[in-house]
């Protein structure tokens, strides 16, 4: 088998946040830390060969943007390791990251925010190529109209400010930067989330197209099941900065076995003739200060019995040809009780 484009190796990261001054003199008078740790991602693992979209799914705060950062080099991980071709993304402690390849390219949630409004759209794109060396001066000008026009915008756009676009032509045009650096792995954050679902559409299929004529490799992050299930190959559940199932996105659909996966798509209003109830997912999701121990859906899952409170699941793949890290699939029972009801 050839090496995988995207190696994550046991990434783990965690935020830190130390009180103030007055805090801290509070602290010695009584004893107490008031410092906290926010366990975003634990033992994370996944493995992205060329050509493949890979989606990350999960509740708001389950690490995925987290994730995203990182394998972008945005943040450089507290343990583990995130690799393109065997290669380094990312080095360097946290606040002094040092990202070590053009080759992978974000693509954030809100186009606006992340285009600066004082420069022209065709400053924007060409800034990044310019500074590593990768074109200059009129080269640079042909390829920003040439980029605008392969994401379906005119070249002469090229002269104007990010506020005289739509939602989704300033989407547009972010993808025209990150292009614009030649990437061979895009991340896609929550691309679409911002955007009106008539606008949504042709942003995916704009994505859809280019990546089959630069046959480009992503990890697309995203909350909407339905959007996933269109664009992806792949699909990784993540849970509390874990993954908790991985499996081709057709594998997936037809027949979840994570108990969260389970709920999660049980919890998408869908459309038919008859009457279907909507089903929640039961209880909040926990702490990443305090994660429970054991299983981290516990606290949630109906099945969940004394083992899943002691042992965490480690992900493994399951006789069904797919990774789930679950003890009911892991060759034992999570409890030799009877499934018990899930408080809300």
């Amino acid at each position: 088998m050839t090496e995988p484009l995207l190696q994550i190796d046991a990434v783990s990261k965690r935020f830190s946040r130390r009180p103030g001054l007055l805090t801290r003199g509070l602290d010695r008078l009584t004893g107490t830390d008031s410092a906290v740790t926010v366990h975003a991602l634990t033992d994370v693992s996944l493995d992205v060969p060329r050509g493949e979209v890979m989606g990350i799914v999960g509740e708001s705060g389950c690490g995925k943007s987290t994730l995203g950062r990182i394998v972008s080099g945005i943040y450089a991980p507290t343990d583990g390791e995130v690799k393109l071709d065997g290669k380094p993304v990312a080095q360097g402690p946290d606040g002094n990251v040092q990202k070590l390849t053009t080759r992978v390219q974000m693509i954030h949630q809100d186009p606006f925010a992340s285009l600066n409004p004082r420069m022209k759209v065709g400053e924007t794109i060409a800034e990044g190529p310019r500074l590593h060396g990768l074109m200059t001066g009129e080269e640079a000008r042909q390829r920003v109209r040439q980029l605008l026009r392969q994401v379906g915008l005119e070249g002469a756009y090229a002269n104007r400010l990010p506020h005289q676009f739509s939602g989704g032509q300033r989407q547009r045009i972010a993808i025209a930067r990150a292009l614009a650096m030649e990437p061979e792995l895009l991340v896609l954050d929550e691309a679409v989330a911002s955007l009106d679902v008539s606008i949504q559409a042709q942003v995916l299929n704009l994505f859809m197209d280019l990546r089959r004529e630069l046959d480009l490799t992503a990890l697309f992050i995203s909350h909407d099941l339905s959007v996933v299930r269109h664009v992806c190959d792949r699909v990784a559940i993540m849970y509390l900065g874990r993954v908790v199932e991985l499996a081709t996105a057709e594998e997936l659909y037809a027949r979840p076995m994570h108990p969260y996966t389970e709920a999660l798509f049980a919890s998408v209003p869908t459309l038919g003739t008859g009457r279907a109830a909507f089903k929640p997912i039961k209880g909040e999701i926990p702490s990443p200060i305090d994660p429970p121990p054991g299983c981290a859906f516990h606290p949630r899952c109906p099945f969940a019995g004394p083992r899943c409170r002691a042992e965490v699941p480690r992900l493994k793949p399951s006789p069904q040809g797919r990774s789930v890290a679950c003890h009911l699939h892991d060759g034992g029972t999570g409890s030799e009780e009877t499934p018990r009801e899930v408080a809300a």
